[in-house]
């Protein structure tokens, strides 16, 4: 066991699918046990899965915040004022802050925790469940870089970990975070086209989730560039440059491009809003 991170508790105010991730990732290095993580949720709907892992649950967020040193916030952003200031006076000098909340910037959070809290903001996506995520995380003012590296190791068994400065974590969201929803439409696409060609449906299901999964991971290990990996697919007067000039033709990559822009915009209104409410 890692010596700075075997005796840490942890905490998590929220059950959602984001809080699950994380915390099956953190606990799957063996460095966490289950005994020293602790979540709540306003009902015991979500608490279920967590409680099948052997973590701590409860219904307080307070009970939460007063027997962790690191605390994941992972509420709706509509939620996050509220749930802060139930708890924060209860947050010390000990504590690090993790949001988790699309759109809650670090003034937002400073601003409703004690003077010269540690902050850092994160955001996941939805494959941190099988450890497999894109995370991205910005420091607040008192944060240090011990504190991110702490953190750092904490997520590593989550997935892809990098630290970046604040103004990316609304475009990691539309390209990450939401980025994983246009996958998953581009799959279903993949398998509708094959069904329509004739082929049954669970197989072509199948086969389009096996090449989203195959082709991400080439991606990933080889470090091409994604056009240069589609060059190498494509031959002359082959079945992928007309598939290809198809796809064109129907506008997909200024629609994917627009659909992580409006999404990063999105995100942004949410941090406006958040920042506005009172």
């Amino acid at each position: 066991m890692d010596p700075e991170t075997d005796q840490l508790r942890i905490g998590f105010v929220g059950a959602g699918n984001m809080a699950f991730g994380i915390a099956k990732g953190i606990m799957s290095g063996g460095n966490i046990l289950p005994a020293n993580v602790n979540v709540s949720a306003p009902s015991n709907r979500n608490l279920g899965r967590f409680q099948e892992m052997g973590v701590s649950v409860t219904n307080s967020n307070t009970e939460v915040v007063c027997g962790s040193d690191i605390v994941f916030v992972a509420v709706k952003p509509h939620l996050v004022r509220d749930v802060l200031n139930q708890v924060s006076e209860h947050v010390t000098k000990r504590h690090i802050i993790v949001s988790v909340a699309a759109g809650v910037t670090l003034a937002t959070l400073e601003e409703l925790l004690p003077e010269n809290t540690v902050v850092i903001r994160l955001m996941p996506n939805l494959p941190c469940i099988v450890q497999e995520g894109a995370l991205l995380f910005a420091r607040g003012s008192h944060a240090k870089p011990n504190h991110a590296a702490l953190v750092r190791s904490l997520l590593l068994r989550c997935g892809l970990v990098e630290e970046g400065p604040e103004a990316w974590i609304d475009i990691h969201t539309g390209l990450s975070g939401s980025g994983v929803a246009f996958v998953y439409l581009f799959a279903e696409a993949l398998a509708e086209g094959a069904v329509k060609m004739g082929m049954p449906s669970s197989l072509a299901h199948s086969i389009a989730s096996q090449t989203v999964l195959g082709a991400g991971q080439l991606l990933r290990d080889s470090g091409k560039h994604p056009a240069q990996l589609r060059s190498e697919v494509c031959t002359p007067g082959g079945t992928t440059i007309y598939g290809l000039h198809t796809l064109e033709q129907g506008g997909v990559r200024a629609s994917t491009m627009s659909a992580v822009e409006s999404a990063t915009e999105r995100a942004r209104e949410l941090g406006q809003k958040s920042a506005t409410r009172k």
